[in-house]
């Protein structure tokens, strides 16, 4: 067909503007983690979006941030290596900045080094004025020749339509990468593995999270003894100290089974089908500094 289009839209942003929503609203399921907390999203994640005359690759990068170790340098070093790459980059910023703030401009930097096709996403304009807002749009349009500037609010639902429409128009012919089946390019143990932390984030106190890492140890598909499939999930939520672990668990037990209560029950409606789910949790000191596990989240591609 030769008017399809298709290409890679990187997302990119700095820690909790609301990249992984928006990046949900437009999928129209859960790709993302959406927790709110700083650095949630930990690897580029993708979300395919099949439309009559395009396939958009959309990549949802972590959050830029100033890194304390190895992990938020990988963190980082993805997010920034996902511009000049990307055929068109969604620039996600909060509305209730009232200017350019350091971390934004180091974005922007990097979007007018790599002279980057940029949609402007202003995210959560509930927040503000509509002002406010006219005059965030003004000083950012001063700054870069942005082929669209989209005010929006991820909790309100966005606008789809006028983003999908603006990336389209600055994507060029080419042809689909996936097939129409597919909606990301996760595996089901990255998925299962995202779910559970995404619960743990949810629930656990605010100085343990972002020490967690989910392994999945073991996911496969069986049979109940009424004969009906179920997957059985065995999962290992490693932390960086003892204590973090004693929060994990909680009294008698109650913490990790409410993680794994509310993990079970999105992991059923992902996979739909029966879920039996086994959590451990174990200490792994500092891991966020070591090399074995961080090269985990490094990207491939």
């Amino acid at each position: 067909m030769e008017d399809f289009k298709s290409g890679f839209v990187a997302i990119v942003g700095r820690t909790n503007v609301g990249k992984s929503s928006i990046l949900n609203n437009i999928a129209g399921q859960k790709i993302a983690v959406v927790v709110n907390k700083p650095q949630t999203t930990r690897n580029a994640i993708k979300a395919i979006i099949n439309r009559p005359n395009s396939q958009i690759i959309f990549i949802d990068t972590p959050g830029i941030h100033k890194p304390k170790s190895k992990l938020g340098l990988t963190m980082n070093d993805t997010a920034w290596e996902s511009i000049p790459d990307a055929d068109v980059i969604l620039f996600v910023v909060e509305a209730t900045s009232s200017e350019i703030g350091k971390g934004d401009q180091m974005i922007l930097d990097k979007i007018k080094e790599a002279k980057s096709k940029t949609i402007l996403i202003i995210n959560k304009t509930d927040l503000v004025t509509k002002e406010q807002v006219f005059n965030l749009i003004e000083t950012y349009k001063n700054e870069y020749d942005f082929k669209a500037i989209i005010p929006t609010s991820a909790i309100k639902k966005l606008d789809i339509e006028a983003i999908l429409h603006e990336i389209e128009k600055n994507l060029k012919n080419g042809p689909a990468y996936y097939s129409v089946e597919e909606y990301t390019d996760q595996t089901l143990r990255d998925i299962a593995s995202e779910i559970i932390r995404e619960k743990a984030l949810k629930l656990l106190q605010d100085e343990v999270p972002h020490g967690i890492f989910v392994e999945i140890e073991k996911m496969k598909k069986s049979k109940t003894r009424e004969n009906k499939p179920i997957f059985n999930i065995e999962a290992t939520i490693y932390c960086l100290r003892n204590s973090h672990k004693g929060i994990i668990i909680g009294k008698n037990g109650q913490m990790l089974k409410k993680i794994g209560t509310y993990a079970r029950e999105d992991l059923e409606k992902e996979l739909e089908e029966k879920v039996n789910l086994k959590l451990w949790v174990k200490v792994k000191e500092d891991w966020i500094n070591n090399d074995q596990f961080v090269k985990k989240f490094k990207t491939t591609d």
